[in-house]
């Protein structure tokens, strides 16, 4: 039921504001239906702008200013103060300070809260959906994400920084528009750290390197991809003082497109060989390939021993592929992980598979980066958790090619309900 007499309007909204040290004069509508909220300040003095003593003495208001705030009774809330001025009387010329309240800031024509409220409906939203929701215009909502948010990491929010995580998105589908996402760790916890221009290694060296020392001394591992850039910019900004691991996600992804290049090769000579009976039997084994063994139906296995009964080559690359997946899951040193993959590398040059060979070459050069997997088994799994959501940021925006802006939205879905909520 909706307040009717203006005390009680003005009791409901001394209660539903939720402002403090306020005293409402009136409540009225405007022109659109609109609350329009009059109140006056209840706190007394200010400090002045030139000498920073707290002054006392009130010297008039200043012109009104209107607010815009919560909603409440689904109508729009405009808050209308003058807010008082004090003059000081210690320094040369007597001047005077308006009062600054807690509630809002100066040049802003939103109060606090209604800010917040804004910046807790950009998360996982857009700025038009915002925008029209709120009845508020698009250049509005964005001023407020301008001036709350920065465009670039505030390393003094950081007190610990224990893994660095780099990769890179492409801004534009089918386009070789590339910049860099530096992402951190952070008890459990992942934080944007930045967006860079593109993927040099001068570019992400000079990003690197700004780290504060104090952070950096913390870092204990920096994962990336098999990227030279990257893998080149950390060596010389981080040295052997933090270990830098080449992602087992990406390493796995190599050695299993040889088994899927050949499983393509292997069913096309099937298609031709085989009843079409006897083919439409092994319908479905690209997705059985790639399942691991423990998670195998019965009847699974049986359609997989079918086709390596006609595909031993096959056979030989899956055995192969899931045990080096088996080495990167077992607990042990570098030194025993890297004596593994030496010999599951000869194994492999014993074979007469090829479709190892680009993968082989890879494992060499990296090997000693993909060895300090083992020593603390760290990944990239939480970098490529985000850019999941950096795709889904760009699909629900249509787009996003400014660096700084992608920065914000990103900060506010990481980090939006934990700040604003």
């Amino acid at each position: 039921m909706l307040p009717k007499t203006a005390q009680e309007l003005k009791q409901a909204f001394s209660t539903l504001l939720d402002i403090p040290n306020i005293e409402i004069e009136k409540v009225e509508l405007d022109r659109e239906g609109n609350y329009v909220v009059v109140v006056k300040s209840t706190e007394a003095g200010t400090h002045c702008h030139k000498c920073g003593e707290s002054i006392s003495h009130c010297y008039g208001h200043g012109e009104p200013i209107t607010l815009r705030h919560l909603s409440l009774f689904d109508k729009q809330v405009y808050i209308r103060i003058r807010p008082a001025r004090y003059q000081c009387r210690s320094c040369d010329g007597y001047p005077t300070t308006t009062q600054r309240l807690s509630w809002y800031e100066p040049r802003s024509p939103q109060t606090v809260s209604f800010e917040k409220h804004i910046l807790l409906s950009c998360v996982n939203s857009t700025v038009w959906d915002v925008s029209r929701k709120e009845g508020l215009g698009y250049e509005a909502v964005m001023g407020i994400i301008d001036r709350t948010i920065e465009k670039e990491i505030d390393w003094a929010t950081l007190e610990l920084l224990e893994v660095v995580g780099l990769d890179e998105i492409s801004l534009k589908k089918g386009h070789q528009d590339f910049v860099t996402i530096v992402t951190g760790r952070v008890g459990g916890e992942t934080h944007i750290l930045g967006v860079l221009k593109d993927r040099t290694k001068v570019t992400v060296k000079a990003f690197l390197s700004s780290i504060p020392k104090r952070l950096r001394k913390k870092v204990q591992a920096v994962c990336s991809d098999m990227y030279d850039g990257f893998i080149n910019a950390a060596k010389e900004v981080f040295g052997k003082k933090v270990v830098l691991v080449v992602d087992r996600f990406h390493v796995a992804k190599l050695y299993r497109n040889g088994v899927e290049q050949l499983r393509k090769q292997e069913l096309k000579r099937l298609k031709e060989e085989l009843s079409e009976a006897d083919y439409k039997e092994l319908k479905g084994v690209m997705w059985l390939l790639r399942k691991r063994d423990e998670d195998l139906t019965a009847e699974e296995r049986e359609v997989l021993a079918k086709l390596f009964t006609y595909s031993p080559t096959l056979k030989q690359a899956y055995v192969l592929s899931t045990d080096l997946t088996a080495i990167f899951d077992m607990k042990i040193s570098k030194a025993q992980g890297k004596r593994k993959l030496t010999a599951w590398i000869k194994r492999v040059s014993g074979s007469t598979l090829i479709c190892f060979n680009s993968f082989l070459v890879t494992l060499e050069k990296y090997k000693d980066e993909i060895s300090n997997y083992f020593i603390h088994r760290h990944n990239s799994g939480f970098v490529e958790g985000l850019n999941n959501k950096i795709k889904v940021i760009k699909r629900r925006c249509y787009g996003i090619v400014n660096t700084g802006h992608l920065f914000q939205r990103i900060y506010l879905d990481l980090s939006g309900y934990r700040l604003y909520a």
